[in-house]
């Protein structure tokens, strides 16, 4: 065996990466894909809510609309629907409708539930009214 037939060979088993290398890199990239994971849920967390804030003030200007014409309180969100663009009283972000209550002749509230969609919660599941 000549000797550049003996470094070609010595050269052909150095090449690649061992398990361990592979096990490392692995580990790596999981900590990283559940770091990003973590920040990008937020994120949506925090849209969704946002979201919410918008629709229930939109349903809130609809309401006031709503009794500067018909010099009362609608008695359901649905009275509202042609105060809005489109003319359809959206769900929340999370798929539950918002929850609309007089209170007396000039007062109410509408209310999202949260992720959850039930009254109460902290986070994610936290209520959004429209006192807020």
């Amino acid at each position: 065996m000549s000797s550049i037939q003996a470094r070609e060979k010595t050269l052909r088993k150095k090449v690649g990466f061992t398990l361990v290398e592979l096990m490392v890199v692995i580990a790596i990239l999981a900590i990283l894909a559940t770091t990003v994971g973590i920040y990008v849920f937020g994120a949506l967390d925090d849209a969704d809510q946002a979201k919410a804030k918008a629709e229930i003030s939109n349903l809130k200007t609809a309401v006031k609309m709503y009794r500067i014409k018909n010099k009362r309180l609608p008695n359901t969100l649905d009275e509202v629907a042609s105060f809005l663009d489109p003319p359809k009283v959206p769900l929340d972000p999370w798929g539950n409708p918002y929850v609309y209550t007089k209170e007396g002749n000039s007062a109410f509230k509408i209310v999202c539930y949260g992720a959850d969609g039930s009254p109460g919660g902290s986070g994610v599941n936290a209520d959004i009214t429209s006192e807020d």
